[in-house]
């Protein structure tokens, strides 16, 4: 049962193993249950067209059970059920199988190999393609394709596969205070208060949930690091790990002293669960690593952040800081901070951010300024620069927070509030008490945990970023708000940085890079393909006009052309060949086709291809005139 078969995907091969005591059945009979005491469990799931059944058989035993099942009357086929290395979906093949043999492949070829391997002929899409199914003389389907990917007639083989599809039907959140959240989708106003607010200021959260189907991943860790957290918040429900503090090195995290309550709302807005109640984080579904005890010193600094490292944090969050002139960072508490975001993650680095303070300043808090830090200043709920957010050179991005209208957070049991008129406390800009446990907040201590929030959401979806990247991807997802003259001719303003956080196209961006958008890939030592992608290094280029005949091996299609350099700087040093690179407009954007080889011979290509796959590089026989050059 340890046996593992690979099989062509769309994006390289997927490696299979069989369920353990899972089988699919096609019955001629819906009635028919097989050996009704050896099944644990039927399932209504249609994969396939195979009904799911859980054996009490395993290993061997399954084998014979499922060959002993087929042999029935009553079935017209079974299959086993199978899961790959990377997904907990489990695989059923079809039987059929998508086969496309090399040109010039005649028909009566094609059945000979179709024999060769006792299969049934379905339907021709083509004269080098058609799809083929399984017989009961035929072998395991899987088998089949990958045996034939070796025949030398026979250009591709890849068996017809079904998963469960994911419903990607989204709800909104039910918790109580959800409406009052205009920093996660603005709808221009306050539901209990006249109050304009300007449309569509927001982060977009909303519709980054919409894009994901959910919330986000409970794999992503975010660290706030702060004072005054109040573990016993239903906002912080089920989602506590590892919490430390920084001041005594101990995991006892104090609580109930009025002049320590901050830490309680910022790390709400970044990751308070949905649970019905309260107000709903940008991460809900992130888990929460709280870090008491903010400190200047060089052992604190450095215990911090190496405990962020050692204990798995994913993000950092830290809404304080320093901007008095005397007390700038040092070196050795840089390079603390620089080392988790180089060395967390298992070296991806951990994604920190830091906000840029309340001062009304012209430069940011220094811990801020810091070249591997997130910097995050605050907009309003009408778009507008917060006054009171400090401003600089350093600013990464900003993200909504009060200034017009506060956000609503958690407020930790021993919070005092502030003096209210008759001597009563007051935690509501407008003195509408809308829950105990919450409170009207903001600053860049609020806007920087939103931020988080979103790389929370970034990591859940291509937990392979860098911290560098993650930034990257901010900074070029922001939306600019503001006045124009706010921004510099490289597109950055001291006040808003790049721009407004955009949670959607944010997360839509590391979909898009998950998925290959970007294909550029590094060499060890870091050679030219390193170079390409910092958009350095000197290259000599021998260009030539390229007849439009001949055959050569296409190994794809790429919209950068740093992409298109890398390949083939790899690609002519793995096969002493010449590039042929087709330029092409698609859908209103230029691509770039790439193609190794320029035979006369379309055998020579061929063996081209063969060796070229033997090496692992996949690609297809391409007549140089169908290029549109």
């Amino acid at each position: 049962m340890k046996e593992k078969i690979t099989v062509r995907g769309a994006k390289g091969t997927i490696r299979l193993k069989k369920s353990k005591n899972l089988i699919g059945l096609k019955t001629k009979d819906e009635s028919f249950i097989p050996t009704q005491e050896k099944v644990k469990k039927q399932f209504s799931k249609y994969l396939g067209g195979f009904e799911i059944v859980e054996m009490d058989s395993e290993g061997e035993s399954l084998d014979q059970e499922l060959d002993s099942i087929r042999e029935k009357d009553e079935v017209e086929t079974g299959t086993h059920v199978y899961y790959s290395d990377k997904s907990n979906k489990p695989v059923v093949p079809t039987g059929e199988i998508y086969i496309i043999f090399h040109e010039g492949t005649n028909a009566e070829e094609q059945l000979v190999v179709l024999d060769e391997y006792r299969l049934e002929l379905v339907e021709r899409r083509g004269a080098d393609r058609l799809i083929a199914k399984v017989t009961k003389n035929s072998r395991n389907p899987l088998k089949v394709a990958a045996s034939m990917e070796q025949f030398p007639l026979v250009r591709s083989a890849t068996p017809d596969l079904d998963i469960p599809m994911d419903e990607y039907e989204f709800f909104a959140p039910e918790d109580d205070l959800f409406s009052h959240e205009w920093h996660l989708e603005n709808p221009g106003f306050v539901i209990d208060f006249p109050m304009r607010l300007k449309q569509g200021a927001d982060a977009k959260v909303v519709d980054a949930w919409k894009r994901l189907g959910g919330f986000g991943s409970k794999d992503v860790t975010i660290a706030v690091i702060d004072n005054g957290f109040d573990l016993s918040h239903p906002d912080f429900e089920d989602k506590i790990v590892k919490p430390y503090n920084v001041w005594d090195s101990t995991n006892f995290i104090p609580q109930g002293n009025p002049k320590r309550t901050h830490g309680t709302p910022c790390a709400s807005v970044a990751l308070a669960t949905s649970n019905g109640k309260g107000i709903v984080g940008v991460a809900p579904n992130a888990r929460f690593m709280p870090m008491h005890g903010t400190s200047f010193t060089l052992r604190d600094t450095e215990n911090m952040f190496d405990y962020c490292i050692d204990n798995g944090a994913d993000i950092i969050s830290c809404s304080w800081g320093s901007t008095d002139p005397e007390w700038d960072l040092d070196g050795p508490k840089k390079d603390a901070i620089a080392k988790a975001a180089r060395e967390g993650r298992n070296g991806k680095g951990c994604v920190i951010l830091f906000a840029t303070g309340n001062d009304y300043l012209d430069y940011v808090n220094f811990y801020a300024a810091h070249p591997d830090v997130i910097a995050v200043a605050a907009s309003t709920s009408k778009d507008e620069h917060a006054s009171y957010s400090n401003a600089g050179l350093e600013v990464t991005v900003c993200a909504p927070s009060n200034g017009h209208w506060p956000i609503t957070a958690a407020r930790a049991w021993w919070d005092e509030g502030t003096q209210g008129r008759e001597g009563h406390k007051k935690y509501w800009a407008d003195g509408i008490n809308r829950s105990n446990h919450h409170k009207h907040f903001g600053g860049t201590s609020s806007a920087t945990p939103l931020v988080a929030g979103i790389c929370a959401l970034m990591l859940s979806v291509n937990p392979d970023l860098t911290a560098k990247q993650v930034k990257e991807i901010l900074i070029r997802t922001a939306d600019k708000i503001g006045s124009p003259s706010d921004y510099d001719s490289n597109g950055h303003s001291r006040k808003f940085g790049y721009g407004r956080v955009n949670a959607d196209r944010a997360v839509a961006e590391s979909l898009r890079m998950r998925d290959g958008g970007d294909t550029s890939t590094t060499t060890p030592g870091g050679g030219v393909n390193d170079q390409i992608k910092q958009g350095q290094g000197i290259f000599r280029f021998n260009v030539k006009k390229q007849e439009a005949k001949g055959f050569g091996v296409q190994v794809g299609v790429f919209a950068k052309y740093g992409n298109v350099l890398i390949q083939a700087e790899r690609l002519q040093s793995l096969f002493d060949q010449p590039i042929i690179v087709s330029i092409n407009e698609l859908e209103g954007r230029t691509v770039y086709k790439l193609v190794v080889g320029a035979f006369d011979d379309v055998l020579d290509a061929r063996q081209l291809s063969q060796r070229m796959k033997a090496q692992g590089v996949n690609g297809f026989i391409r007549n140089l005139k169908d290029l549109k050059l």
